[in-house]
């Protein structure tokens, strides 16, 4: 039985991960990141100390609603061109938390730097009074018209996009586009299987026989393949249960998310105990018995194993007392003493300040309207 999410990953990566390289890669080679970082830097020296007052012009200026997109003067429009430049490289704010390949963040990246360019040149229409916030807005604007201007971005970027079209449209047949969906059914299983099953059939058929779409048929075919090889797997979470159980059948999961999930709980818990952000240590240490302590918030479980809470100090009593009797006897013990040899466990950033200004759907909103209030004139 196939974990959905993994097969899932198993395909994207396969699909899109040497395009993604690729878009790093030219990234990295032209440093636009780098050159962004560079002017952020620059414009921080340049407002000082004022930084405090600048930011709350910052917050004042997303929320303006004319579209005179004039910047202010003086340091209050510095401190708008490095937020601008900020929103730009912060790219990980479109991310789901769920990494590559359902996050793609080069292609986030590559998606900023346009949105960007095109506000920039939204913002100059009336350029600012002040020549030193006109010159640093032109300086990122510069930065961010080398993406628009290398044609092998243009290339890279349209067959990635093409390609995590598909995969998405794959995750939307596995319901796991978003939040897994809960207290799913056996209908809805079924339903989830024929809708492959559909969309299966209208991908062979979607498939070019011939042509130039070779990378639309490579593309088609690793889906297509992964589908053949596992399809079958990808369907067993009903359990029959014995006629005496409470109920027929169980439903189980369709992803390791819960286990997975469970582990970041365990985490954060223990960062919360120790104030420590590097836990390496801790988990080397933690006995693994220590998960099965989250199993007491369960009421099913703490009445299998000791009838209520208030019984919990007599089920660890008579556990000793069994030890004991054993040790006695000349028994060895049940206690797994090694398991810790057993489970071997593997073991320029915004600051908080900036991310409330830069990480804003009002700054969102400001930098998509200006963007799409006109068209880019960009001099390649």
């Amino acid at each position: 039985m196939a974990c959905h999410q993994h097969f899932l990953a198993d395909i994207g990566k396969d699909l899109l991960d040497s395009d993604h390289c690729a878009l790093r890669d030219l990234f990295r080679r032209i440093k636009v990141q780098a050159d962004i970082k560079r002017l952020i830097r620059e414009l921080g020296g340049k407002i000082g100390l004022q930084i405090d007052d600048a930011r709350q012009t910052v917050v004042a200026w997303q929320g303006m609603v004319d579209h005179a997109y004039q910047l202010p003067p003086g340091k209050d429009g510095l401190a708008v061109v490095r937020t601008i430049s900020q929103w730009v490289i912060d790219y990980n704010a479109d991310a789901s938390g769920l990494g590559f390949p359902f996050d793609r963040p080069y292609l986030d990246f590559y998606n900023r730097c346009m949105i960007g360019s095109k506000a920039i040149d939204a913002f100059l229409r009336i350029p600012s009074d002040d020549r030193k916030v006109t010159g640093a807005l032109k300086r990122l604007g510069r930065i961010l018209t080398k993406v628009a201007c290398e044609v092998p971005f243009r290339h890279i970027v349209k067959r990635l996009q093409r390609r995590a079209e598909l995969f998405d449209e794959l995750r939307d047949q596995l319901r796991t586009a978003k939040k897994l969906p809960e207290n799913e059914t056996v209908a809805d299983i079924d339903a989830m299987r024929k809708r492959l099953d559909d969309w299966t059939v209208s991908l062979r058929e979607l498939r070019p026989k011939r042509g130039p779409a070779q990378d639309t048929r490579d593309a088609i075919d690793i889906i297509l393949k992964h589908i053949d090889v596992h399809g079958e797997n990808l369907w067993g979470h009903i359990i029959t249960l014995p006629e005496n159980a409470p109920s027929r059948m169980r439903l189980v999961s369709r992803t390791n998310e819960i286990i997975e999930n469970f582990f970041g709980t365990i985490k954060h818990g223990e960062r919360r105990r120790s104030g420590r952000k590097n836990l390496t240590h801790d988990f080397e240490l933690l006995p693994a018995e220590a998960a099965l302590v989250y199993n007491l918030n369960q009421p099913d479980y703490v009445s299998a194993v000791c009838g209520s809470i208030d019984r919990l100090p007599l089920a660890f009593a008579q556990l000793d007392k069994e030890e004991a009797r054993r040790k006695e006897k000349g028994l060895p013990s049940q206690k797994m003493s090694n398991l810790d040899k057993i489970l071997q466990l593997s073991t320029s950033a915004l600051s908080s300040a900036d991310r409330h200004v830069v990480r804003t759907e009002n700054m969102n909103q400001r930098i998509i309207k200006a963007a799409r209030s006109r068209a880019p004139r960009v001099a390649c």
